[in-house]
C-alpha cells in the first residue's frame, strides 16, 4: 500500500520594490527550501536571488503562461513539493501575475502561506499624508475609453482615500483628467522611487500636480494617492426639513437616516431627526 502524500505549501512571497535591506530573513528562508520558485521574469529576478545565496530552481509565471502554469504548479503540490512565487518587485498579485495560481492552489485544498514584506502601495499611502483608515486601490487605469472613465468616475465618486499605480509618462494626463472630472481642489501625493536613493513624494492639490508633472514628467514607479470627497456639512435646521420632506413623502425612519447620513449628518443627529426624537 503506497504511503499517503501531504500536499505541499503555496508560498506568496514579497520582495524588496529597490532597497534590498527590505528582503526579510523569513522570504530568504522559505525561497531557499521550497522546489520551485515562481517568478515574473526569471531574467530580472535571478541577481536577486543570487545577492542572497538562494540557489532553488527557477520557474517563469506570468500573465502569458499562467493558464498552463498553473496546472504545472499544482500536479507539483499534490506531489507534496512547496512552491513560491514571487514578482518583479514587492507583494504579487497587487497588479501583478500570482491570483489564477492563488485562486485554484485554495480550491483545491492547497494551504497558501503569505510571507510579508514590501508594497508599493502600502509604502506610497503610509507616507502620502493621506488618511489611511480606508482606501480604495485601483492599480493601474486603463489607457483610454470606457474603463479608464468609469476608473475616474469611481475615484471622483469616493470619500475615502484612493490609491493608484500609474506609468511616469501618464503622471501628468492621469492628474489632469481627474482635475476636469471635478477633483482639482483634492489633497494629493505623488510618490515615485519609494525606498530608492531617489525617493521622492511631492504633495499638493490634484490640480497643483497636474500642472507641475504636465512640465516636469516624472521618472521612475509611481504610486499616485488621491484624497476622497468632502461632504459639505449642512446646518440642523436643514436636516430637519429634509427629514421632514421625506417622512412626509412615505420615508422609513430607517430609510430618512440613511439619506442624512449619506447628506453629510452625523449618524446620532440623523437618527434624532429621522425618528423624530
Amino acid at each position: 500500500m503506497e504511503a499517503e502524500t501531504t500536499a505541499g505549501r503555496l508560498y506568496v512571497v514579497s520582495t524588496p520594490i529597490g532597497n534590498l535591506g527590505d528582503m526579510t530573513p523569513r522570504a530568504v528562508e522559505v525561497l531557499r527550501t521550497v522546489a520551485v520558485v515562481l517568478a515574473e521574469d526569471t531574467r530580472h529576478s535571478r541577481p536577486l536571488l543570487e545577492r542572497f545565496g538562494i540557489g532553488t530552481p527557477m520557474a517563469a509565471h506570468h500573465e502569458h503562461n499562467e493558464a498552463k502554469s498553473t496546472a504545472q504548479v499544482l500536479e507539483r503540490l499534490a506531489a507534496g513539493q512547496s512552491v513560491a512565487v514571487i514578482t518583479d518587485a514587492g507583494t504579487p498579485l497587487v497588479s501583478d501575475p500570482g491570483g489564477r495560481l492563488v485562486a485554484a492552489a485554495a480550491a483545491a485544498g492547497v494551504e497558501v502561506v503569505a510571507v510579508p514584506g514590501a508594497s508599493a502601495l502600502l509604502a506610497g499611502l503610509v507616507v502620502s499624508g493621506l488618511p489611511a483608515d480606508r482606501f480604495t486601490f485601483f492599480g493601474f487605469l486603463a489607457r483610454k475609453g470606457r474603463d479608464r472613465t468609469e476608473a475616474i468616475r469611481d475615484i471622483i465618486a469616493l470619500r475615502h482615500t484612493a490609491v493608484v499605480y500609474e506609468s511616469p509618462n501618464r503622471v501628468g494626463d492621469t492628474l489632469t483628467d481627474l482635475t476636469e472630472a471635478g477633483a482639482g481642489a483634492r489633497p494629493a501625493a505623488v510618490a515615485r522611487e519609494l525606498t530608492k536613493q531617489f525617493e521622492q513624494v511631492r504633495r499638493g492639490t490634484v490640480e497643483q500636480l497636474a500642472t507641475y508633472y504636465n512640465d516636469s514628467p516624472p521618472r521612475g514607479e509611481v504610486v499616485m494617492i488621491i484624497g476622497g470627497a468632502t461632504v459639505e456639512a449642512l446646518s440642523e435646521d436643514v436636516l430637519e426639513t429634509e427629514a421632514r420632506r421625506l417622512l412626509g413623502a412615505g420615508a422609513s425612519a430607517r430609510d430618512v437616516q440613511t439619506a442624512l447620513v449619506a447628506a453629510g449628518a452625523p449618524r446620532n443627529l440623523a437618527y434624532k431627526l429621522a425618528h423624530g426624537t
